[in-house]
């Protein structure tokens, strides 16, 4: 190689390792620049300002005062539900299985989805089958005709005492009974009619609504605890106008929520369980009124 190329080889190399050193020094503060930006992102935080008024009915509407609103990270009807599941409620076929009722009952409620057999209108759906081979429903049609209310009525001849003493005697008497009785049934079904009041003894209705009423007291127990413990972002106290002011709260979007506590006013009673987006920077109005609020009986039916 002559000797004249050598400096200039030298100035070449030196050039490129000088433009590697600036590419890198450039990538690794576009690398930076973009940390910085995202970092800035996620940490940008906005403010609530929470107005809250309910009007009573014919009147102006009235500031919330002094109430705690719950900023949660999840609605809480949600939560609600979430709680719920933890509580499960026996499903209406399961309920019906392990009542101390006769099978042919049991097939009967499922198959008619009922729960209350003393509901009016429950009569209309049972059958002159229905009376004689249901034993629940037979002794509430005798029970509901005896005493000489309807006219005609067959009267058994049989006496439960000849079940062990003459057998045969009570079985002839009794399948003779339940012949006549059937076509009498039959051919006057309106004599069903009003026997739903007699089944009171073994209606399940009670049992059901007080499993019912224990689930959700369990449910209402567990739901503000839930969304304190595990999605609450924030939470503050209205003034005497009724205002609310979060700040620092990372921007995204939440829900304002009463927790199932109610505010009053006059004749009304609301809960709230409001979105809301927060923004960074400007600030975020939320205004809770009878237009975005539940009335409180409708909600704990």
């Amino acid at each position: 190689m002559p000797r004249t190329s050598l400096p200039r080889l030298r100035i070449s190399l030196c050039y490129d390792e000088a433009m590697r050193h600036r590419l890198s020094l450039l990538v690794f503060f576009c690398s930076f620049l973009s940390l910085c930006q995202a970092s800035f992102g996620q940490g940008a935080t906005g403010t609530l300002e929470v107005t809250a008024r309910i009007a009573p009915t014919g009147a102006r509407p009235e500031p919330v005062r002094q109430f705690t609103f719950y900023i949660l990270t999840k609605s809480y009807a949600d939560i609600l539900k979430e709680a719920a599941d933890q509580f499960p409620l026996a499903e209406r076929e399961e309920f019906i299985n392990n009542l101390k009722i006769s099978p042919e009952l049991k097939a009967w409620m499922k198959q008619h989805a009922v729960i209350d057999l003393t509901a009016p209108d429950v009569d209309k759906l049972i059958t002159p089958d229905d009376v004689m081979n249901i034993p629940e429903f037979f002794a509430g049609y005798e029970r509901s005709n005896s005493g000489g209310v309807t006219n005609g009525l067959p009267m058994p001849k049989y006496k439960e005492a000849d079940a062990e003493a003459n057998p045969a005697k009570y079985l002839k008497l009794k399948q003779e009974y339940m012949s006549v009785t059937k076509k009498f049934v039959e051919s006057h079904p309106a004599t069903i009619s009003g026997m739903e009041t007699e089944l009171g003894a073994v209606n399940p209705k009670y049992k059901w609504d007080k499993a019912f009423e224990e689930h959700n007291q369990k449910v209402a127990q567990l739901a503000p605890d839930l969304a304190q413990s595990k999605y609450l972002a924030a939470k503050g106290d209205t003034d005497l106008d009724g205002h609310m002011l979060i700040k620092g709260l990372p921007a995204g979007n939440y829900w304002v929520s009463s927790l199932g506590l109610d505010a009053a006013a006059g004749d009304r009673r609301l809960i709230w369980d409001v979105p809301v987006a927060v923004q960074a920077g400007a600030p975020t109005q939320l205004i809770l009124s009878n237009l975005n609020g539940q009335n409180f009986s409708s909600a704990h039916r």
